[in-house]
């Protein structure tokens, strides 16, 4: 399979998207008129991570965020079968409006790739939104460091590491990542930028040599687009809301369902509103 399932866009079609409100490109997933990743699009909004597993297992999933804020920060939470969540967005459906959904079953081996949930959304589903990283990229940009996938709509790469998570009932597996890549200057100013953002994974959590966290090559990542490394340029890794992914893979539920790897939840919330940062608190859902 591969390891992104971007389309290829024209430079006048990802300008046209990346000029769309939040709402806006929601309504654009949810037509089908978008399908790619979002890095990139929804400037300045909060992206999120998607889970949705049985209400039965909410609260081992909800313990588990709780045990691993860098990789699942939680920034909503549905009512069982509810498919909004409006403090996230007032006509946000999680059912339509992300640009690839994966559904993980019992007894089967990997996941079906589907556009949208309206054949397997059930009464007693429970969905998780984590902060994602995507959200703080913005602001990389802003401040003059380069960022080739967020500029040629691509896919971050993401991998799967060596590092474990704190478990949580059936829950439990390795942390994933994601990296880009930098100048070392830039890369502290990067280092220092992705700190103040808590809610969408924070500060890295390593620099420098992969195989250190257990990264054989760069070059082939688990999930995502082959990244561009620059001559003298060193990899800094973030913790990536792929990670519920594995915990869910070890868990084996009867159903569950997932964002696409980099096919993000675009909210209406600021990605710099001071409650997102250092010292913020977070709303809760109503």
């Amino acid at each position: 399979m591969p390891a992104s399932v971007a389309l290829d866009r024209t430079a006048s079609e990802q300008d046209a998207f990346r000029g769309l409100s939040p709402a806006d490109l929601r309504v654009s997933i949810r037509t089908g008129r978008f399908r790619g990743p979002t890095a990139g699009y929804g400037q300045g909004c909060l992206q999120g991570n998607l889970a949705i597993l049985p209400a039965e297992l909410a609260g081992d999933f909800l313990r588990f965020c709780t045990l691993n804020p860098k990789p699942c920060p939680l920034i909503g939470m549905s009512e069982p079968g509810n498919p909004a969540i409006p403090s996230l967005g007032a006509d946000l459906d999680i059912r339509t409006d992300v640009s690839g959904y994966r559904v993980f079953r019992a007894g089967e081996e990997g996941y079906t790739p589907v556009p949208n949930l309206s054949d397997v959304w059930r009464d007693d589903l429970v969905a998780f939104v984590l902060g994602c990283s995507f959200s703080f990229e913005a602001a990389i940009v802003r401040a003059g460091i380069p960022l080739p996938h967020f500029d040629g709509g691509k896919n971050v790469p993401m991998y799967i590491t060596n590092l474990q998570t704190a478990p949580s009932g059936p829950f439990g597996g390795p942390l994933v990542v994601s990296m880009r890549s930098f100048h070392p200057s830039d890369a502290i100013q990067a280092v220092l930028l992705s700190d103040r953002y808590r809610l969408a994974h924070g500060a890295p959590v390593h620099i420098g040599d992969p195989a250190g966290i257990g990264i054989a090559d760069l070059m082939k990542p688990d999930f995502g687009d082959v990244p561009e490394l620059a001559p003298g340029a060193i990899p800094v890794f973030w913790a990536c809301g792929v990670t519920p992914q594995m915990a869910i893979r070890q868990a084996r539920p009867e159903i569950a369902i997932t964002h696409e790897p980099g096919h993000m939840l675009v909210t209406d919330l600021s990605a710099d509103a001071a409650e997102f940062m250092l010292g913020g608190v977070w709303p809760a859902s109503k």
